[in-house]
């Protein structure tokens, strides 16, 4: 046994790598290594003798295994140390730019106009982008001969000939949002409603979905007065700008009457729009009295209970604001026109704090 040991223990102190070391251990306790052909001669000894060479070859095996594991281990650290010599980092090196994603000049906007009409009591109001036309037409007082109830305008959902549920459109306008608001919250209401919607269009400024964001506020005693004031102010804070001028034309909405075209004067030097200024004037939403039949189909009294509403194209007066020329880069995702249109991920817009970068 001390010859098996002084032999094993040596092997195991030069053995250069794990392979050589798993070598030594099936050679001398594997099933069929020495230690272990030793301890199968047990049964042939006489118990006196077995007594003695039993614990023996027990402490033998035991010590053999632990200087395995020894040897394991300080093979392994010597080869954490080769790896780590061979894999270094000059932590003093200057490192690659770091890139960071940028907000969308549509989410960008549609952020400031919430902080705009928030400060003015508005809350958002959210719903369906899949619609029945009784929300998206037949409540907003849009009779069915009306062109845009037209496939070549609107988006309808496919449906079996034997289906007799309601027709479904991709929402026109975020108009139905209003329907349902009221319905669920009854008057006084004051509401902005922004999200996408589809129209079956495409050119410069004209895609076949885009966003919008529509306002309503009932109560007893709005007038058209009261809807100046706020699309001022909101003209006011969203470019920007001290003075600002609206001239109200007359118009015509199923959903509104009177309903009003709402221009903003403002001037264009060198493809620059400046606001509040200039000669020209610039057609930016159009708005108008809820009609009667559209507080009725919404749940509402129209002889206690009368209301403005107004809407605009987030992508429009996006455009409008930050220069951008052309409706369908909104969506391209390209990440050139991303990183030179978009915004800080962090740099959320407050009044107080400043709208846009």
């Amino acid at each position: 046994m001390d010859e098996l040991k002084a032999k094993y223990l040596e092997q195991i102190a030069y053995a250069a790598d794990e392979a050589a070391l798993e070598a030594i251990r099936v050679a001398a306790v594997g099933k069929k290594g020495e230690v272990s052909l030793q301890m199968r001669q047990l049964g042939k000894m006489t118990p006196e003798e077995r007594q003695v060479a039993g614990p023996a070859l027990n402490a033998l095996k035991d010590e053999i295994n632990a200087a395995l594991a020894a040897k394991k281990s300080a093979l392994a650290d010597a080869a954490l140390d080769e790896r780590l010599k061979s894999e270094w980092l000059d932590v003093t090196l200057p490192t690659r730019a770091r890139r960071e994603g940028t907000i969308h000049p549509v989410s960008q906007v549609t952020e400031e106009v919430t902080a705009i009409f928030a400060e003015m009591g508005f809350s958002v109001a959210e719903g369906p982008r899949i619609d029945t036309d009784w929300y998206n037409f037949d409540a907003l007082n849009i009779p069915s001969h009306h062109p845009a109830r037209a496939e070549m305008d609107t988006f309808y959902m496919h449906r079996a000939e034997s289906d007799d549920r309601p027709p479904h459109v991709l929402r026109t306008h975020t108009s139905p949002v209003q329907i349902r608001s009221m319905e669920k919250s009854g008057a006084p209401l004051r509401i902005i409603c922004p999200g996408g919607v589809y129209r079956a269009d495409y050119d410069q400024t004209h895609t076949p979905m885009f966003h919008q964001v529509e306002g309503l506020a009932v109560d007893r005693d709005i007038s058209m007065a009261n809807l100046k004031w706020v699309l001022e102010e909101f003209c006011r804070a969203f470019f920007e700008v001290d003075n600002v001028e609206l001239r109200f034309r007359a118009s015509h909405f199923p959903f509104t009457e009177p309903s009003v075209e709402v221009d903003l004067r403002c001037s264009w030097q060198d493809g620059t729009l400046k606001v509040g200024e200039g000669d020209d004037w610039m057609e930016i939403l159009g708005s108008g009295m809820v009609h009667p039949k559209v507080l009725q189909a919404g749940g509402i009294d129209p002889d206690e209970w009368q209301g403005f509403a107004f809407g605009m194209g987030i992508d429009r007066i996006a455009m409008l604001k930050y220069g951008i020329p052309d409706l369908r880069a909104f969506f391209d995702s390209d990440l050139r026109w991303l990183r030179h249109y978009g915004f800080a991920s962090l740099d959320v817009p407050t009044l107080r704090g400043g709208l846009s970068r």
